[in-house]
């Protein structure tokens, strides 16, 4: 087990539980099993420190450090968000120390496609069983555990391989966009090089992916914080707050209102809106 001081607040549940990622377990003593991407880790918090363990611990710290982004002051971009918008107070108050997940482009981009239309639970299910089935296998904690395929594990794969895993529909689509990456082995790399609004319709390019997937891949796995998903939660809470439902119209006045920081405020939203109604 390593242990990794803490710089900033960190509130691990709110960052595993938000909606950014799908594979991960909640443990009965509180603490989290994620798979990453080259390996499996389970984390709790003790006070400022993070606790880690792994099957493997090659730069553990650096990669867990990387994942959730735990070198950013989120206290600088909440200030900066209240100046643009005094009525965001109480829900930045309430996801104080959720930070957004520094995640995997391929996995993302997969899993996003795969949700469109669908629940959590079936997200969940149909990642895990396609990492099952062309994943690499890895024990933890005399647990068993699949990686997420890399596009090289899926070359061969076709759309009935991947309808086998409940993904309905969107089969066609997950073939389409591993064939295009495996011919194209710059393309996930270059849209790190890419503005928010450049990259955005360059992945609504494919087959399957829409705004509402292009927006989570591009906050969620390359942290371009002026994109983000509207969903039936944030027009609610736009509704409420501002009186306002349409997505184009939402988009424009979030732009505007929070510039480069407009991801992060919508998530804020998106997640406090989604608990006041759990709770």
């Amino acid at each position: 087990m390593i242990q990794i001081k803490l710089k900033y607040d960190f509130n691990l549940d709110e960052t595993v539980t938000c909606g950014q990622i799908f594979r991960y377990d909640k443990e009965i003593d509180g603490s989290y099993t994620i798979i990453l991407i080259d390996r499996v880790i389970n984390v709790r918090l003790n006070n400022d420190k993070l606790m880690v363990e792994s099957d493997n611990y090659e730069d553990l710290e650096n990669v867990v450090t990387k994942y959730f982004d735990l070198n950013r002051d989120y206290s600088i971009i909440n200030k900066n968000l209240l100046e643009r918008d005094k009525q965001l107070s109480e829900i930045i108050i309430a996801c104080k120390g959720l930070k957004m997940i520094n995640s995997y482009p391929f996995e993302t981009a997969i899993s996003y496609i795969i949700s469109a239309n669908n629940s959590v639970s079936s997200i969940k299910k149909s990642v895990n069983s396609i990492s099952c089935e062309f994943g690499k296998k890895i024990i933890f904690k005399e647990k068993i555990y699949y990686l997420f395929p890399t596009p090289d594990e899926l070359k061969k794969a076709t759309k009935e391989d991947f309808r086998k895993h409940s993904v309905g529909f969107r089969d066609k689509y997950i073939e389409s966009f591993v064939n295009y990456v495996n011919n194209n082995s710059n393309y996930l790399d270059s849209i790190n090089n890419l503005n928010g609004k450049e990259s955005f319709e360059l992945l609504q390019k494919q087959s399957g992916i829409g705004p509402k997937v292009a927006s989570c891949i591009l906050l969620f796995a390359y942290q371009k914080f002026d994109v983000f998903p509207v969903d039936t939660w944030v027009k609610k809470i736009m509704k409420e707050k501002y009186n306002i439902n349409d997505e184009n119209t939402i988009r424009k006045f979030a732009r505007e209102l929070y510039g480069e920081y407009s991801g992060i405020a919508i998530q804020y939203m998106f997640h406090y809106r989604r608990n006041s109604l759990q709770k």
